[in-house]
């Protein structure tokens, strides 16, 4: 019954998103939390925060919160109430802010919530940045960063795809400035041939463009309903023209997908498309952008969720370039059960990059190495076939783990994590050598070479009944001829991530059930393989360290 009532909440949510002009109403309630202007210096910012109501309720929730059980201690979760999309994330005068749809319990429409972060680890949270007026609810978008300000274009339910600006150093105070900037209804009310809803935005020269997504159309097989992304532009941020469909032969989502939550940024020599689609969750298009015609070619096409995003996966993007030729990207995550008084996370930051032979790179990005505190390691080690080894020197459920194995010849190698002593409950992270699709079915030169599989299988993770496990997350990955397979994972009460060989990530949720389900353990299947290296470290909380103070260096590059 929980599963089938969040579905109903997004899929309402969702044709809000995309239909609302046809019944947009004139106004629209004021939001019922307190708003107020703050000063224009980061001095007085700073003061004014120390004492800033929203502040001291969110760090005091973060406090009463921190008991449960399943709240992440490093991953950056919700103050209070709901998290869902982040948005708008950005790099602005030496600080990273990340935005997001906040729910507040007071007031249940979405809000634009705040967070300030040095490293992308360390989040404090500052007090809601866009709220919903005169539109009903402040849905998905992208900011863009430009000399004096940042801009920030989003879709306002009810009224249309918005513009607002902001110029002081925390980004306090926003002046909505197009209302609305988009709009698929016409002065005399007919609807327009293309959807507007969530948006992102860039610059090239003097003109602004934007991609708008949540739309589809039925322009697939059998007319059934396929993306739709169309291209706007304009040169004040007011005036707006619709111009085309922006994605050129785009072969590679399924009908019923839709590109929500759109980011678009270069990468390395191309371009990286990110998207939500509200049937398989999150995922990505790489190719060619051409800057006279305003097209995009996709060359190719990767996932960030393998399955449906419902229970526990993973949902929306948002993205920012690093300034060195790479895309910092996280999403939020759903839950797989109940938690009391707060609901919503999101993953660790990833950098996607592009290697000097144009394959894509994903690794975890920000500070996280200051969180380690205890350490352990394990050298080198034979895994014979066949034979479960448990690793007795370490366990927990908030820890990092980067892990080293030649597993030869063996078809399957498999770690297990948060595991009960007599293996009630676990979470399994397996991996398939050459299990995959024939490499020379898309390139002739890798003949005789086969993608392998890692998969993270959750149906054993929790013996209560109240918890929905997800179908495996099973999710390609390709090694060179002679590299040895490296895990990179990442445990944090609920969450699990794991990145293999900087090539691919998954990441899901959990819930165990037991309080000894802590374990670690390890097997080849079917061959010896060998462990090369385990490197283990417990990670502290990122909350701890800010009691109830507003920390932040009082600096500003």
């Amino acid at each position: 019954m929980y599963i089938i009532m969040i579905r109903k909440f997004f899929f309402v949510f969702f044709l809000l998103s995309v239909t609302v002009f046809v019944f947009a109403k004139d106004t629209y309630p004021a939001s019922k939390l307190p708003q107020r202007v703050y000063p224009s210096t980061l001095d007085e910012q700073l003061k004014v925060l120390k004492d800033d109501p929203q502040v001291k309720f969110f760090n005091q929730n973060r406090v009463k919160l921190g008991k449960d059980p399943y709240r992440p201690i490093y991953h950056f979760s919700s103050p209070e109430s709901i998290l869902h999309d982040p948005n708008g994330l950005c790099f602005w005068q030496g600080k990273w802010h990340l935005f997001y749809q906040y729910i507040p319990a007071k007031d249940y429409r979405q809000h634009w919530g705040h967070a300030v972060s040095d490293d992308l680890i360390h989040w404090i949270d500052l007090p809601v940045a866009l709220y919903p007026v005169p539109e009903n609810m402040v849905y998905s978008g992208a900011t863009f960063v430009e000399e004096g300000r940042v801009v920030a274009m989003y879709n306002g339910v009810g009224i249309g795809t918005m513009v607002a600006v902001s110029s002081d150093p925390l980004l306090l105070n926003w002046e909505k400035i197009a209302i609305p900037a988009l709009t698929n209804i016409d002065k005399s009310g007919n609807r327009l041939p293309f959807s507007v809803g969530d948006a992102n935005i860039w610059k090239i020269d003097d003109t602004y463009y934007s991609v708008t997504g949540g739309g589809r159309k039925a322009t697939g097989p059998g007319g059934l309903r396929m993306r739709e992304s169309w291209l706007f532009s304009s040169k004040d941020l007011v005036n707006w023209t619709p111009r085309h469909e922006f994605m050129v032969n785009e072969r590679f989502l399924l009908p019923g997908d839709d590109a929500a939550c759109p980011y678009f940024w270069p990468i390395g020599n191309q371009y990286i498309f990110f998207l939500y689609s509200h049937m398989t969750g999150g995922q990505y298009l790489i190719g060619d952008y051409d800057k006279e015609k305003q097209l995009f070619y996709p060359k190719q096409h990767g996932k960030s969720n393998f399955m449906s995003f419902l229970p526990g996966g993973v949902h929306a993007p948002s993205a920012y370039p690093d300034g060195d030729g790479g895309v910092v990207v996280l999403y939020n995550m759903h839950q797989g059960t109940k938690t009391p008084g707060w609901r919503g996370i999101t993953t660790l930051p990833r950098r996607f990059s592009m290697t000097p032979e144009q394959k894509l790179r994903i690794e975890p990005y920000g500070n996280y190495k200051s969180l380690r505190t205890k350490s352990v390691s394990i050298a080198k080690k034979k895994l014979h076939a066949n034979k479960e080894i448990i690793l007795p020197e370490i366990k927990g459920n908030a820890y990092e783990l980067i892990i080293e194995v030649d597993v030869k010849e063996s078809p399957m190698f498999e770690l297990n994590i948060l595991r009960s002593p007599e293996k009630e409950e676990f979470t399994s992270i397996k991996f398939f050598k050459d299990r995959g699709f024939p490499l020379d079915r898309l390139d002739s030169n890798l003949k005789g070479r086969f993608q392998s599989i890692v998969s993270v299988e959750t149906a054993y993770s929790s013996i209560l009944p109240d918890v929905k496990s997800r179908a495996p997350e099973i999710a390609p990955v390709v090694l060179e001829k002679d590299e040895k397979l490296k895990l990179h994972v990442f445990v944090d009460k609920s969450v699990v991530e794991v990145f293999v060989n900087d090539k691919q990530a998954i990441s899901v949720r959990v819930y165990p059930g037991r309080e000894d389900s802590h374990g670690i353990s390890l097997r080849s299947q079917g061959g010896d393989a060998e462990l090369i290296s385990l490197n283990f470290w417990q990670m502290k909380s990122i909350y701890n360290e800010l009691k109830n103070d507003f920390i932040l260096s009082n600096t500003a590059n």
